[in-house]
């Protein structure tokens, strides 16, 4: 990949643009507090060639959530695990309205 096709991809929300320092600054917590959440398995950074963890920013809009929920008590594993829900109560939202308007759209007429 050159340094055109990566400049191309700043963009895309799941591209692993973000050291893990430069993550943990962004978001205003340590290294160790992403080491945790990728321990629980809430997110699991890409590697760079050399090891090195790298987050996209959806990667960062969850572990952001996660600390939210940790800043207001919550621990680690319990807020991992909310997060979680969340994230798939959201995705079958989604699901049940593209349903909704999937069935909108194939309607039978009306009997008379």
């Amino acid at each position: 990949m050159t340094a055109d096709d990566s400049f191309g991809r700043l963009d895309d929300d799941d591209y692993p643009a973000y050291t893990m320092g430069r993550a943990a600054a962004m978001l205003g917590t340590t290294q160790g507090f992403l080491r945790a959440i990728g321990e629980a398995r809430l997110i699991t950074p890409l590697r760079s060639v050399g090891g090195h963890r790298r987050y996209s920013r959806y990667q960062l809009r969850i572990a952001a959530r996660a600390r939210e929920l940790v800043d207001q008590g919550t621990p680690i594993e319990a807020a991992c695990r909310i997060v979680v829900l969340e994230d798939q109560l959201e995705e079958a939202q989604r699901i049940n309205a593209e349903y909704r308007r999937a069935g909108e759209t194939l309607q039978p007429p009306a009997a008379t």
